[in-house]
């Protein structure tokens, strides 16, 4: 069986992790948890994971975190430009560091994490913010992984006044 050409319909889910392995998905929600009391801004946290939704191709998760972003008061500009954040001139340091950081530890084809880029993160994150922003992309880099092996449908999620799972 093969995937259905782009633009026709979706493929239909495959199963709900949630349901099917309540423990792991139990033990997710904790995850989430700690990240957003962690100290790091949620800004930061759903910027990194919508950066990391991208690169992964994760559509449900790139929908739900532009718009977590977005109920946020986050800009167009800044969300449609993150995937040439390199070259874009609307990211801070800080966020330029957690961002190339995020992008490192999800590439992990060569086997590492640059020291150039572990250096970058250092100058703007303390090691406990390192540690933080590492689980960040653990967390989502899962995230991506249970929704598109179940094959999540985006579109529906609406940002709840509380943190999202997710």
């Amino acid at each position: 069986m093969t995937d259905p050409p782009h633009g026709s319909r979706a493929p239909a889910p495959r199963f709900h992790y949630a349901r099917a392995a309540e423990g792991g998905y139990k033990a997710m929600l904790a995850l989430e948890a700690f990240l957003h009391a962690c100290g790091l801004e949620a800004g930061l946290i759903h910027l990194l994971k919508l950066r990391v939704s991208q690169i992964n191709g994760c559509a449900f998760c790139i929908d739900m975190h532009w718009k977590d972003l977005r109920a946020l008061g986050e800009t167009e500009q800044r969300l449609y430009s993150l995937d040439a954040w390199h070259e874009s001139p609307f990211y801070t340091d800080r966020e330029r560091a957690a961002l190339a950081w995020a992008e490192a530890v999800t590439d992990l084809a060569d086997g590492h994490v640059p020291d150039e880029v572990y250096r970058q993160v250092r100058a703007q994150f303390d090691e406990p913010g390192v540690a933080n922003l590492t689980f960040v992309v653990a967390t989502i880099n899962a995230w991506n992984r249970l929704a598109i092996a179940s094959r999540t449908p985006p579109g529906s999620y609406q940002p709840r006044t509380s943190t999202p799972h997710a």
